[in-house]
């Protein structure tokens, strides 16, 4: 932040103080609540209070959830966000209060385990030139980019992927069908296995990821080839397909702050669902 945005920050700390009479104790949880806040804008380059609008402060929200914070920090967390913004707005200093409407999650929700930005590129990284490295380098890379369930990732064909329009067909809860979009990393990886593909496939086999035998790929398969990269790669957190789903929402809507963007990705049909992350 510049050295403008700091002084008004420490001009409201002292308006807590001498106006509104605040304890010690108090002033400091403000302190560190907004200190973070402070943190979370010199990361994302908003070096003044006006640049900060809803969508970054939802990521803001996002990245609270991502670390672990109880819903209650959080919650504390952006009222003094709130606050402070009342304050700006007050002083003429802000057009906007950027949290309103932002929300913790309820008491008792617990944030799904989510990788790092790290640790998923860093789970990408699989070498190799043999056939089953570079099929698991496509499937992961397809999950962790198009934020796909297990159960559908299986289940997809040659024909539903789409690499000239970047898109895949899924077939997801309720035998209810999404178009999602499908990422560069991911597109060039599964047009490596594709050529693969063609010399292992069974007869009349039309699934896109296959086992040893040339035949469709299976879920139980899918969780120890994920577990077994995730060890190899030194990602030192339990890892299961649908951390790689949990991590493209929390990550995306870290990114952008569109809920209901993250909501039709995912195929949540209640928006209430994707409101965990």
């Amino acid at each position: 932040m510049k050295a403008q945005a700091a002084r008004q920050l420490d001009a409201y700390l002292d308006f807590l103080k001498n106006e509104r009479r605040l304890s010690p104790h108090t002033l400091s949880n403000y302190r560190r609540d907004l200190d973070t806040l402070t943190a979370f804008c010199d990361a994302h380059g908003l070096d003044d209070w006006r640049a900060l609008h809803v969508q970054q402060a939802r990521a803001f929200a996002a990245q609270l959830h991502r670390q672990g914070l109880a819903g209650r920090s959080i919650a504390r967390t952006l009222s003094a966000a709130r606050s402070f913004h009342r304050y700006l707005l007050r002083e003429g200093l802000a057009a906007h209060n950027a949290f309103t409407g932002v929300a913790a999650p309820k008491a008792g929700k617990r944030l799904p385990k989510a990788l790092s930005v790290d640790q998923a590129a860093r789970l990408m990284q699989i070498d190799g030139d043999e056939p089953l490295a570079r099929r698991d380098r496509a499937l992961l890379e397809l999950l962790y980019s198009s934020g796909l369930r297990l159960a559908e990732l299986v289940s997809i064909n040659v024909s539903d992927v789409d690499l000239r329009d970047a898109t895949v067909t899924v077939t997801g809860k309720g035998a209810k069908t999404r178009i999602v979009p499908v990422g560069a990393p991911a597109r060039t990886a599964i047009s490596v296995w594709l050529k693969e593909r063609a010399a292992l496939a069974a007869v009349g086999e039309t699934a896109l990821f296959l086992g040893r035998n040339g035949k469709r790929l299976g879920a139980r398969a899918v969780q120890l080839r994920l577990k077994q990269w995730a060890v190899r790669q030194g990602i030192e957190v339990p890892t299961h397909p649908h951390m790689l789903r949990h991590s493209f929402a929390s990550h995306l809507l870290e990114s952008s702050g569109d809920l209901r963007a993250v909501q039709e990705l995912l195929g949540h049909a209640d928006l209430s669902t994707t409101q965990v992350y």
